[in-house]
């Protein structure tokens, strides 16, 4: 076993005491090396750190912090290969997976290149006599994000890169199961010339979590994973008086109208339900076929490509799917697979049984497929975050869409049909802040913003682009006059206004 993955605070390695975490291969399931778990003190230095810092990087030119952004994307790209088999060797992910999670990543550093112009405010010369009034965006303070496991590099290259470039200092809470490319990637943007003490990586289960929470000087909260923490993070946060935007969980429903491309759709579908062994919050788990007919063909066609998925260890070449992250994530997929036997609905692939020669200790599960799922049954209403595809029939758009509107989530969806008109209705009338149309996985480019409906986000801003302008920044209104000297008011004592 390795060394123990330490904490970066104020541009330095910390090895921090006390207790620490197994990190795993999950092609093997072997323990690869530790990573420290911060305590309240450890905490503290960080966030004393970023404290320190402020002052001096919220005067700094946003010019001259974009130009840290642009030195920081090339030496991403330069060091792509590196990242790409860290995240493999810890998640379980394809390095090809791996390689275009990153690159998404790089987009939003990309966009964070703009600060100077994603950081204008308005002007507006004479609103009253000899009065000019603007606005201007402010940065929030010290601010925090809580990362999960399945996206290592891409998830914290939504929130730190955008939000310091906008004037903040961050504290980064990553998943303590696959830490090491998150760590690495943050030295990177040390290396590029970020001042000590702006960014900080802090490795911890709930009680760094907790002490983000309830540290007074931590003024905003980003965080990615599951609903019951997103939910638990942002209650807790906003009753502090705290800015929280939390992501939530999922289960994305991709609906097959009777005129669609069949060919294209299923290619689609399995890289959006198999892709990263379905450990993405917007995968597609459920495929909702709109005619007896449509789920008839579309079962025929995925069975073998379900059954030739090639699986073995992520940091192999031409894979299609790895391991699972832990063996507790594979046995719960597992479980849900059982559930759903039990449940009745109909097992057309399994993947419980699934042996990876030479890594019969990984956390596999084969890709798997279920028909004539209902909407009562678990492996339909829970995110089972594993290589399962649910098939779902019903009798006309409209009941594919009131299935769609009446489940919990609505992180992501999308239609596939020939027709404009089927369409545009599903846009408009879906209740899911994502949509794709003839796109399976409909995640938003760096210049939008990411996040879903319901109980998929808490909070108003959604991740990223121009959202996360909003929630990095505090808009200050600025009202001046500059009257002429010879020029004597009376005191008015009515409401001012331009009149």
């Amino acid at each position: 076993m390795s060394s123990i993955v330490p904490h970066l605070i104020n541009g330095v390695r910390v090895q921090g005491t006390g207790r620490t975490a197994d990190v795993y291969n999950p092609s093997t399931g072997a323990v690869t090396r530790q990573v420290a778990l911060a305590d309240g003190a450890t905490l503290q230095q960080a966030i004393d750190a970023a404290r320190a810092a402020f002052p001096a990087w919220r005067n700094t030119p946003p010019a001259k912090r974009a130009q840290v952004m642009f030195r920081f994307k090339q030496l991403l790209e330069q060091n792509e290969a590196e990242i790409s088999r860290l995240i493999s060797e810890e998640h379980g992910k394809t390095l090809e997976d791996a390689a275009g999670e990153l690159k998404r990543g790089i987009e939003n550093v990309e966009f964070a290149c703009g600060a100077p112009e994603l950081l204008k405010g308005d002007y507006s010369r004479n609103v009253g006599p000899h009065i000019d009034a603007w606005t201007d965006l402010q940065p929030v303070g010290v601010v925090a994000g809580i990362t999960p496991f399945n996206f290592p590099a891409m998830v914290p290259l939504w929130m730190y890169p955008l939000a310091i470039v906008c004037g903040n200092c961050f504290i980064l809470k990553p998943s303590e199961r696959d830490p090491s490319s998150t760590l690495y990637i943050a030295e990177l943007l040390i290396e590029a010339g970020l001042p000590k003490g702006v960014m900080s990586v802090v490795h911890g289960d709930k009680e760094a979590v907790d002490g983000l929470i309830e540290s007074p000087h931590v003024k905003a909260l980003s965080f990615v994973g599951s609903t019951p923490i997103a939910e638990y993070i942002y209650s807790e946060g906003t009753r502090r008086g705290k800015r929280v935007q939390a992501l939530g969980g999922a289960k994305n429903h991709a609906v097959l109208m009777p005129d669609a491309d069949l060919d294209n759709a299923v290619g689609a579908l399995m890289g959006a339900a198999y892709g990263s062994c379905g450990e993405r919050c917007m995968a597609l788990s459920v495929a909702v076929c709109v005619g007896d007919e449509v789920a008839d063909a579309l079962v025929a066609r995925l069975v073998p490509q379900v059954r030739a998925l090639k699986v073995g260890a992520g940091t192999a070449c031409g894979l299609d799917m790895g391991p699972l992250v832990t063996g507790a994530a594979r046995d719960k997929v597992k479980g849900y697979i059982d559930a759903g036997v039990a449940q009745g609905a109909s097992l057309v692939v399994d993947g419980r049984d699934l042996v990876v020669a030479g890594h019969e200790n990984g956390f596999f599960v084969g890709g798997t497929l279920f028909d004539r799922v209902t909407a009562q049954m678990s492996i339909y209403t829970d995110e089972i975050f594993g290589p399962v595809l649910c098939i779902v029939r019903v009798g006309s758009l409209e009941e594919a869409m009131q299935l769609i509107n009446d489940h919990e989530y609505g992180n992501g969806t999308c239609i596939f049909t020939r027709d404009g008109e089927a369409a545009r209705l599903f846009c408009d009338e879906i209740e899911v802040g994502m949509v794709g149309v003839n796109v399976p996985l409909p995640v938003p480019v760096s210049y939008h913003s990411f996040g879903g409906w319901k109980r998929s986000l808490f909070g108003d801003l959604h991740a990223y682009g121009p959202d996360g302008v909003r929630f990095y920044t505090r808009k200050k209104a600025i009202t001046q006059r500059w009257p002429r000297r010879a020029s004597h008011e009376a005191a008015q004592f009515a409401f001012p206004s331009n009149s």
